[in-house]
């Protein structure tokens, strides 16, 4: 029998991914969600009352392919995960904040931080399902929805590389003080995540830290069909 999703979050070697985010940006949370999880995530895409709005990134400029917002109360995995996620890497996040010289500093528990964004006005979930078809991609972005955003989300690829689709590899690019944009394409199977900044990450420098900042996106894809979970922890106003 399968571990439950909590266990498997709590499993990781949480230090070494924090080790990789405070290096890289990024971390793989592999096998995050198992075969049948995904397909059945994957599964709930299209106009139901499971989702609150539908966007297409061409009518935007975003890119090529679709998205959809879950509604309140989300669907159980998303929600579990969102909930599980959370008090692992608000840590994380609170380090990354002393680090930048901010002086905002996040509560232990999921349900206190939205209740912030709640009283800010932040009250519509932003976890997400995107879909992806042939020759379509998501531009370079970051998902800043209000004055609370939390500094990391979590990406999880639905389909499996290869055999439902071809292309579309996830892609992170930083721009450090001065320096030319880096790109990395992060290696991702069926049912793994990524964990990665929002917007700005601490970057060790010779006179102390400094601020990093990053996007986000996914390159075209050439064949298939492609669909992610997106797993964003504040809401949007």
């Amino acid at each position: 029998m399968s571990a439950p999703l909590s266990a498997r979050i709590d499993t990781y070697d949480w230090d070494a991914i924090a080790g990789d985010l405070d290096r890289e940006g990024w971390a793989v949370l592999p096998g995050l969600l198992e075969d049948a999880e995904c397909d059945a995530v994957a599964g709930m895409y299209g106009p139901t009352g499971a989702f609150r709005s539908h966007v297409h990134m061409a009518r935007y400029g975003f890119g090529k392919g679709e998205y959809r917002y879950f509604a309140y109360p989300l669907p159980p995995l998303v929600e579990a995960a969102r909930t599980c996620l959370y008090p692992h890497v608000a840590p994380i996040a609170n380090r990354w904040s002393e680090r930048m010289g901010m002086a905002t500093r996040f509560p232990a528990d999921h349900a206190s931080f939205l209740a912030r964004c709640r009283e800010a006005g932040q009250r519509r979930p932003t976890p997400l399902l995107l879909e992806y078809g042939e020759g379509d991609y998501n531009c370079l972005h970051q998902d800043l929805y209000g004055d609370h955003v939390f500094p990391l989300q979590v990406a999880v690829l639905l389909s499996q590389p290869g055999r439902d689709f071809t292309g579309g590899e996830f892609v992170l690019t930083e721009q450090r003080p001065r320096m030319q944009s880096r790109a990395s394409v992060v290696p991702l199977g069926k049912g793994d995540g990524v964990l990665f900044a929002v917007n700005q990450r601490p970057q060790r420098g010779t006179r102390g830290d400094y601020r990093v900042t990053l996007r986000h996106g996914v390159s075209t894809l050439r064949s298939g069909r492609r669909r992610t979970l997106g797993i964003i922890f504040h809401d949007a106003a």
